[in-house]
């Protein structure tokens, strides 16, 4: 019976100890935390400081300009404009940020993955040819959206967008971090800083030395 007694004890403590192990804050322990910068006027909350509520005011809850068409004359014929935790304080601890993007006729937005955050994307002009792959085994989830259309890309998986059309195309993004992050393929392979060695890449990609160093000279960084 004693037997029996301890070990429901000593089951009930290790269910209590693992609850209490498991345990977060799923959501801010206040109504905001601005972002600020001047650590001597702030609490350092979840990657900010905080500025001090007396002197927050709406304009910290504020952004304009995504009603301004991004500049989408560049290589790939697309642009990204971010609004982030950088850009609109108001967004710190609150786990959200949004994004404008600009298509030119069969721009492409390449194959990125966002670390920390999921994307969920409306198509507000044209028609785009979007994407994600999945971890191992790569499966390819592909589909075409057309004006108010919505897709769903996860978090840190990668993810493009193609523009189809022969007219410009607008989306909008929402995502699920407050800095969500980007790592773009192409750019983070071939145009590292200092670059990865070419015997890595040569390797890992199957391709000739010389398509290689090509590619790594093409992605260097201005």
């Amino acid at each position: 019976m004693m037997k029996g007694v301890s070990f429901l004890v000593t089951l009930a403590i290790l269910a209590l100890a693992s609850s209490i192990a498991s345990a977060y804050d799923p959501s801010p322990l206040q109504d905001f935390c601005v972002a600020i910068n001047d650590i001597k006027s702030g609490v350092f909350v979840n990657g900010k400081f905080c500025k001090d509520p007396a002197m927050v005011s709406a304009n910290d809850f504020f952004f304009s300009g995504l009603n301004i068409p991004g500049n989408t004359g560049n290589k790939v014929g697309s642009n990204v404009t971010l609004v982030n935790v950088d850009r609109l304080a108001g967004l710190n601890t609150l786990g959200i940020s949004l994004a404008r993007l600009d298509f030119a006729p069969y721009g492409l937005n390449p194959p990125h993955t966002h670390p920390r955050g999921t994307e969920l994307l409306v198509v507000i002009e044209g028609t785009l040819l979007v994407g994600f792959v999945t971890s191992n085994p790569n499966k390819l989830f592909t589909k075409v959206l057309n004006k108010g259309d919505v897709f769903v890309f996860p978090i840190g998986l990668i993810h493009f967008q193609f523009n189809i059309g022969e007219t410009a195309a607008l989306a909008f993004a929402g995502l699920s971090s407050q800095n969500p992050g980007v790592i773009t393929i192409a750019n983070a392979v071939f145009g590292s800083v200092p670059p990865i060695n070419p015997d890595v890449l040569i390797k890992a990609f199957q391709l000739d030395k010389n398509v290689v160093e090509y590619l790594q000279k093409a992605f260097a960084p201005n």
